[in-house]
């Protein structure tokens, strides 16, 4: 989403962070180009104005210009007043209230309210053990309400039977007294929509409001809208009311504007991102993580969250087992991949890692993208078991036989076992060292090191099981000041704060440990599918 807007601030931001001093018309130079990028990505002029003004009046003093290194102070200015403008802390959707609490989900027409409320009820249900009832007021839009209804039994909620030919006002008003009798603790009603704001709509919105008493009114807004999403958020705002934003469409390819300018205009928090078009492709918006993004400072954080989120404990104990006993045949490659591909794919967690939004470019020419990893497993899925469990068997007509089967060839056959060769030669290594601090050292060329992750994660970042494999933690005994901690010492490392950004990592907006720049080689890591980017790369025997 924010990808455009990234590059252009981080190639504004790196030409003052490389400058010893900066004068006033440095600083009014830098801020039009800021400016300029903003408006460009759709953010509405008003916001912009106000953001230029803030960072101009807080960059331009002595103590910036005279500091030993005012670059990294203004990229620093800027970082603060994203996360203003983006709204200070995250907003997590209210639910103190008697029970049943209604939550109102309104919107234009195919902003994805009927989507968004079945995500947010399986979100409820799972994650806070609530029980939900979901109603379609939506009487115009052809089989809304069945929708509705099948994308209830498809998240295991209960939704309000259909009764034709009644009103929505009708239909809220049932939709509260079932939930009372039912002994429901949510009620989430999806209103209808228009492609445009009109009078009977606000009307609606106004008496549904009037008979169901909603504790949250959720806008949902399309953040490929633009410009036109202030006007949006300020007419629901006017005349029904709203507590809070919906974006969906986060993994577009929008430029941002929306998410940017709806919470400056309204004060209104934005709550939740909607990522995919998956029942759990919905994130809470963190401000800081956000402004991270943007300014390619990464998501370590949300990164370890998501590997939380999508590991199984237990395979991932028995992973980290079988690798200190220095085994790793193509059974454990296949789920390493399939594990990494879960957690958003290599761009997914690229952009999450500090400074690597940059490298995305690089790794797609290399041709390192989540269409190879996908190659990968179809010529895995077409071996034998044993094949999988002993790929020295593989011979010609053996090779010949997969790739038919797989839909590759014989040389991504090969390209396949070298880079598996590579990995079982550093397990063997590794094997019998104990805790596995060989392994932090060689995984990432010491990027976990780096971090200071060592003692904070069981296993560290890079121990046995890499970052997708054994080595993450249990996050439900991790409470919020010690992920805060984590971004901490990442920052504190020059991975998350103003050493070398845009680059983002020390030495130049390289690896640590990578020598000659930017050469990747196709290795995802021990356990953990992040590339290989230290001493030993793919197919090199110790």
């Amino acid at each position: 989403m924010f990808e455009s807007l990234q590059e252009r601030l981080g190639s504004i931001l790196n030409g003052l962070t490389g400058r010893g001093a900066l004068s006033e018309a440095d600083v009014s130079a830098a801020l039009r180009e800021v400016r300029r990028a903003l408006l460009e990505a759709d953010v509405a002029l008003e916001v912009v104005r106000s953001f230029t003004d803030k960072v101009r009046e807080k960059a331009v003093g002595a103590a910036v210009l005279k500091s030993i290194k005012p670059g990294q102070m203004v990229v620093k200015i800027v970082h603060d007043e994203l996360i203003e403008m983006l709204g200070a802390e995250g907003v997590a959707i209210d639910l103190n209230a008697p029970a049943p609490v209604v939550i109102m989900m309104v919107g234009l027409q195919g902003s994805g309210k009927t989507t968004t409320s079945a995500k947010i009820a399986k979100r409820l249900t799972e994650r806070q053990n609530k029980k939900v009832l979901m109603a379609s007021l939506d009487t115009r839009r052809p089989a809304a309400q069945e929708q509705l209804r099948q994308l209830g039994e498809q998240v295991k909620v209960a939704t309000l039977p259909i009764v034709e030919g009644q009103t929505p006002v009708d239909i809220a008003r049932r939709a509260v007294q079932a939930a009372k009798l039912g002994g429901h603790d949510v009620v989430i009603l999806d209103t209808a929509g228009r492609t445009h704001i009109d009078e009977p709509l606000m009307v609606e919105m106004a008496d549904i409001k009037k008979v169901s008493s909603p504790h949250e009114i959720l806008l949902v807004a399309d953040s490929l809208t633009g410009q036109d999403a202030v006007n949006l958020a300020k007419s629901f705002d006017e005349r029904v009311g709203i507590t809070g934003l919906v974006l969906t469409r986060m993994d577009g390819d929008g430029r941002g504007g929306a998410a940017l300018s709806m919470r400056a205009v309204t004060g209104k928090p934005i709550k939740l991102i909607g990522t995919g078009e998956k029942m759990d492709g919905l994130e809470e918006f963190h401000p800081k993580r956000i402004a991270d993004r943007i300014l390619g400072m990464g998501d370590i954080i949300s990164l370890v969250e998501k590997a939380a989120e999508n590991i199984d404990a237990e395979q991932a104990a028995a992973m980290a087992k079988k690798m200190q006993s220095g085994k790793f045949d193509l059974n454990d490659l296949a789920g390493q991949l399939q594990q990494m591909s879960k957690m958003g794919g290599m761009g997914g967690i690229m952009g999450m890692m500090p400074g690597m939004g940059k490298m995305k470019d690089q790794m797609a020419a290399a041709g390192l993208d989540d269409k190879m990893f996908g190659r990968q497993l179809a010529i895995i899925s077409s071996m034998t078991k044993a094949e999988r469990a002993n790929p020295d068997i593989l011979k010609h007509s053996r090779k010949k036989r997969i790739a038919a089967g797989s839909g590759t060839d014989a040389a991504e056959i090969n390209k396949l076992l070298k880079m598996h060769r590579g990995m079982a030669d550093m397990m063997k290594a590794m094997g019998g060292k104990g805790k596995g601090g060989g392994l932090m050292r060689g995984m990432m060329g010491g990027l976990a090191q780096k971090m200071g992750l060592g003692g904070m994660m069981p296993g560290g970042m890079g121990g046995p099981g890499g970052m997708m494999g054994g080595g993450m933690p249990d996050l439900s005994k991790m409470d919020p000041k010690q992920l805060e901690a984590l971004q901490k010492q990442a920052q504190a490392a020059g991975l998350g704060g103003m050493k070398g950004l845009p680059g983002g990592l020390p030495g130049g907006g390289g690896l640590p440990g990578l020598p000659g720049g930017m050469k990747l080689p196709g290795l995802p890591g021990p356990g953990g599918g992040l590339p290989m980017l230290g001493k030993n790369g793919p197919g090199k025997k110790k």
